[in-house]
């Protein structure tokens, strides 16, 4: 194979940006900076509705207890009048575990 071209060498190449700007700003001071955490587990949350889901299933995903589902209807009573009556894209209004 006579049409057979070198690869580029780039193995000396070295690179670097420094800024040249005489108006750059000061780096961001971040000392004094406090943060807080709050958890969300006692705070109520919103899911949404997949295909296969009922009531049971997401409780006992949030609560660990399939029995909790009326905790769920319960709170969702604005838009639920059937708990075996839940539709993918529904967002529910899951209490906090108490």
């Amino acid at each position: 194979m006579g049409n057979e071209t070198s690869k580029p060498d780039f193995s000396d190449v070295q690179g670097g940006v420094k800024s040249t700007a005489p108006d750059a700003p000061p780096k961001a001071d971040f000392s004094d900076v406090q943060s807080q955490v709050s958890s969300t587990a006692d705070a109520a949350t919103t899911y949404a509705v997949v295909a296969g889901d009922n009531l049971s299933k997401i409780a006992k995903h949030f609560y660990g207890n399939a029995n909790e589902w009326k905790r769920i209807f319960d709170a969702n009573r604005d838009q639920l009048t059937d708990p075996d009556r839940i539709r993918p894209g529904q967002m529910l209004k899951i209490p906090a575990q108490s």
